[in-house]
C-alpha cells in the first residue's frame, strides 16, 4: 500500500496565524492545483486558529493534514486526513528528536495512530524561526545532509525526509544530495519558493515542494505558478 504523499508534487502550507491576501478565500487556495493542504506554523499557533482553517478547508476535495507545532494544538477532526509530526534530526536538543514526541502520546484521548506520521526534518536556515525554536545546527555540508537523510530512512524508518530552508531559497546541491541518499522515502523541500523558476529548480531534485509564505505574501495566483513549475520539472524528470 503506497502512502498518499508518494503521489504529491506540491503542498500548500497554510499558517493559521497569517491572513490570506485581499479577498481571497480558502476555496481559492484549494483550487490552485496543489496536491495537499498542510496546516501549521512555528509561532502563534492556537487550537482556535487551527480549527478555523481546518473547518474552512474541510469541504474541498484536497487532502488536508495538520502539522502541529506542539501537542497542545492538535485538533481532533474527522475532516483531517492525518497528522504530520516533525522530528528535527539536526537539532542540538534531544527534545525535538524524541522528547516532544513523548509528550505527543499523552494528549487527551490519545493519538490516532492510523493517521499519525512523522517527518524527518533537516533544518538548514539558521535565521529561521524554526531553527531558533528547535536549536538546529544548520552548518551542514551536502555530505552531512545526505548522511542525515540516510540515517532517517535506513536506521529510523522514516517515510518522509524534509529539507527545510524556511524563509530562504536553499542550496540545490544539498537537496540533490538528500535525494541521492534515499531509496524509498519521499523527499520534501520547503523554503524560498517564490515563483515558477524556483519551484522548477527544486522540483528537479525534491519529490514534493512545499509552498507556505508565498500564499500569504503574494496570493493564490503566485502559488498556482509554483504548482506548474514543480509539475513541469517532474514531467521532465520522467521523460529524461
Amino acid at each position: 500500500m503506497t502512502a498518499p504523499w508518494e503521489h504529491w508534487d506540491h503542498i500548500t502550507k497554510i499558517d493559521p496565524d497569517k491572513e490570506l491576501v485581499g479577498d481571497e478565500t480558502f476555496a481559492d487556495v484549494c483550487a490552485t492545483g496543489t496536491d495537499a493542504i498542510e496546516i501549521g506554523g512555528t509561532t502563534g499557533m492556537t487550537k482556535e486558529n487551527m480549527s478555523a482553517v481546518i473547518d474552512a478547508c474541510a469541504e474541498y476535495d484536497v487532502p488536508l493534514y495538520q502539522e502541529p507545532s506542539n501537542p497542545g494544538v492538535v485538533i481532533d477532526s474527522d475532516a483531517l486526513d492525518g497528522y504530520l509530526i516533525p522530528t528535527v534530526f539536526n537539532s542540538q536538543d534531544h527534545f525535538w528528536i524524541v522528547g516532544a514526541h513523548k509528550e505527543w502520546v499523552r494528549i487527551e484521548s490519545g493519538l490516532d495512530w492510523n493517521r499519525t506520521h512523522t517527518e524527518a526534518y533537516i533544518v538548514l536556515n539558521p535565521d529561521s524561526s524554526v531553527a531558533e525554536y528547535t536549536n538546529a545546527d544548520c552548518d551542514q555540508t551536502a555530505e552531512d545532509v545526505a548522511s542525515f537523510a540516510a540515517v532517517a530512512e535506513k536506521m529510523f524508518g522514516q517515510e518522509i525526509v524534509y529539507v527545510e530552508y524556511s524563509g530562504t531559497f536553499g542550496d540545490p546541491e544539498k537537496v540533490a544530495a538528500a535525494r541521492d541518499a534515499l531509496d524509498r522515502a519521499t523527499l520534501f523541500y520547503g523554503g524560498g519558493i517564490r515563483d515558477y523558476d524556483s519551484a522548477h529548480t527544486m522540483g528537479r531534485h525534491a519529490d514534493t515542494v512545499v509552498v507556505g509564505n508565498l500564499l500569504h505574501d503574494k496570493g493564490v495566483d503566485a502559488v498556482r505558478e509554483t504548482v506548474e513549475g514543480v509539475k513541469d520539472a517532474h514531467a521532465e524528470r520522467i521523460t529524461s
